[in-house]
């Protein structure tokens, strides 16, 4: 028995694994430990929450089941967007206007705080600034895109909207308009995990790994964590940040994990579009791009509603193929042949929006799901909501994502 649901998240090798990276200490856990704070998962997400909460001066430890970075966090193509994948407009029409405005601006907010965090802790991971270019698609046609850009505009986003014949004129892209967006990030995931990881074991972390949470006993007072190890971690507050491992008993009617492809190209520095912008669709499923390691072309999507490890590994030679051919139609100056790929499980939620905060009936315990196309993105997001929460403050926003809300 565990605390979460056990998954295989991801197949192939990513072009992040390809790259050697210093391992992170790790610690055995032989003993009964207390600490202010235990994080379960050791991605992404547990890494920057790790990091703000060690900042506060809490004593954190970390404790993964498969150790730092061997979920799926290498398999992030690590588009750090704050573009919802719901489009403001049809986001307003699901949960209002105003609801829809602030959970956008808190999205953006929370990509400037990750950028600012990078440089301030000094970071290496080949972060690199972009623009973002969203095509036409099935979700918003040209007229949709027009009124999507105005909407952006009104709650205070700078876009420019693109008629086809400029699309066309700058990309090469045919016979769909686009909204151009600002401000947008990449990075090696695997190497920014890690930065953050490195930071908070700078100030007294630790990680425990291999450890899985087999259960928890909460209550008001602290949090008593039993180890498939043996000894029981005691903890004020406990996180759950395992990604796409549901926490058992963490409410999950408005999300799902599904699963989605990636392939890379060769380096063609010299055939790549204008600026690297970020591009997508607005569609449903829809093909994401960006530029890789030495001017190589990452390419995504062929999503589908499933996460089972084996259905997803006998799709993969189609799906590959498919992306070759989506990218070449959408690209023809490139070379769309694949020279790696890789398969992995990601999570969506309804409104495209995540779920963080207490979980309901475990007291000092919380979870993050931060689902949607938004993953890193989300990442801070949750890390910054849930070190206010910790601290003993309340944020304006945490009703917006909590699992108590109405919508």
């Amino acid at each position: 028995m565990s605390a979460t649901h056990h998954r295989n998240l991801r197949d192939g090798r990513s072009v992040w694994q390809t790259r050697p990276m210093r391992a992170l200490p790790e610690t055995v856990l032989h003993r009964d430990i207390t600490v202010d704070a235990l994080v379960v998962g050791a991605g992404i997400s547990g890494a920057i929450t790790a990091d703000l909460l060690s900042e506060i001066g809490l004593a954190v430890a970390i404790v993964d089941r498969r150790g730092p970075l061997k979920g799926s966090t290498p398999a992030s193509t690590a588009l750090l967007q704050y573009e919802l994948d719901t489009p403001l407009t049809l986001l307003s029409k699901r949960i209002g206007q105003t609801r829809a405005e602030r959970v956008w601006r808190r999205s953006k907010l929370a990509l400037d705080a990750l950028r600012e965090r990078v440089q301030h802790l000094n970071i290496d991971a080949d972060c690199t600034g972009h623009g973002s270019l969203y095509l036409e698609g099935d979700v918003l046609n040209e007229g949709g895109l027009r009124a999507e850009a105005e909407a952006r505009r009104n709650a205070g986003f700078e876009t420019s909207f693109l008629t086809p014949s400029a699309v066309k004129e700058t990309y090469g892209i045919g016979r769909r308009a686009g909204l151009f967006g600002y401000g947008n990030l990449s990075a090696d995931p695997r190497r920014l995990a890690a930065g953050f990881l490195g930071a908070a074991l700078a100030r007294g972390a630790r990680i425990y790994a291999p450890v899985d949470v087999l259960a928890v006993e909460a209550s008001r007072s602290f949090v008593l964590a039993s180890t498939d190890a043996g000894p029981t971690i005691r903890a004020s507050s406990v996180v759950f940040a395992t990604g796409y491992e549901l926490p058992k008993g963490v409410p999950r009617s408005d999300h799902k994990v599904a699963s989605t492809w990636v392939i890379v190209t060769k380096p063609q520095p010299r055939r790549l579009w204008p600026g690297h912008s970020f591009i997508w669709e607005a569609s449903s499923p829809y093909l994401y791009l960006r530029t890789g390691p030495k001017g190589s072309i990452i390419c995504g999507g062929e999503d589908e509603e499933f996460s089972d490890a084996e259905t997803r590994i006998a799709a993969t030679p189609a799906k590959v193929s498919a992306l070759e051919r989506k990218l070449g139609h959408l690209l023809p100056q490139v070379k769309a042949s694949a020279i790696g790929h890789w398969s992995g499980a990601f999570g969506i939620s309804r409104t495209g929006t995540p779920s963080i905060g207490p979980v309901p009936s475990l007291p000092n315990c919380y979870a993050v799901l931060g689902y949607g196309g938004n993953g890193i993105t989300f990442s801070m997001m949750a890390a910054q909501l849930l070190r206010t929460a910790i601290g003993g403050k309340h944020d304006p926003d945490a009703a917006l994502f909590s699992f108590r809300r109405s919508w």
